[in-house]
């Protein structure tokens, strides 16, 4: 497997763009392999993948996280339509603590998005049929999951979506707003 990589405004948060082979049959590609993350300086055991759908473009999936003692580093990437990933820093003392920076994935960019612990993460679809696949590196927990809303305006996330046109979950359209998270990384 070959990749390019690069940091977005915050350097913990990666773009990653593994090697694709296309041919008269289709194309191939390694979308992960632990050897070349590690030689890239990535070196995460991941050990569980999920997979969302999303029918309708404007689906907001987030912004969550799993807190202590069972944090997740996160490996999402498109395999249907197109995304837009948004991660807020949420590491008490960091110079970036509360910023965000966000990036679309898609099946034309061929693009992947490495969300570190110390981050909450939404995805919010830019097409119908959307399609995502990320991996984690610890099991789901659902006594520390948490989370933050979508729409926060300490936050300011530009959303690629008006807000009147947003789906949400009741869960997240439940999350509490960043000033009153109790739980944090």
């Amino acid at each position: 497997m070959s990749l390019e990589m690069r940091s977005l405004g915050i350097p913990d948060i990666k773009i990653i763009r593994p090697k694709k082979y296309n041919d008269a049959r289709g194309f191939f590609c390694e979308t992960y392999n632990k050897k070349t993350l590690a030689a890239a300086g990535i070196e995460l055991d991941f050990v569980q993948d999920n997979h969302s759908f999303s029918a309708k473009p404007g689906t907001i999936r987030g912004l969550h996280y799993q807190g202590r003692p069972f944090p997740q580093h996160k490996l999402v990437r498109v395999v249907s339509g197109r995304a837009w990933d948004a991660a807020v820093d949420i590491r008490r003392g960091s110079p970036t603590f509360g910023k965000w920076v966000a990036a679309e994935i898609s099946t034309v960019e061929w693009n992947q998005i490495l969300v570190p612990v110390g981050f909450a993460n939404a995805i919010c679809t830019l097409e119908p049929n959307t399609e995502v696949i990320y991996k984690v590196t610890d099991f789901y927990a659902p006594d520390v999951e948490f989370g933050i809303r979508w729409d926060d305006p300490e936050l300011k996330i530009a959303w690629p979506v008006p807000p009147g046109e947003v789906i949400l979950s009741d869960k997240d359209r439940a999350l509490p707003y960043f000033k009153d998270v109790a739980h944090w990384l």
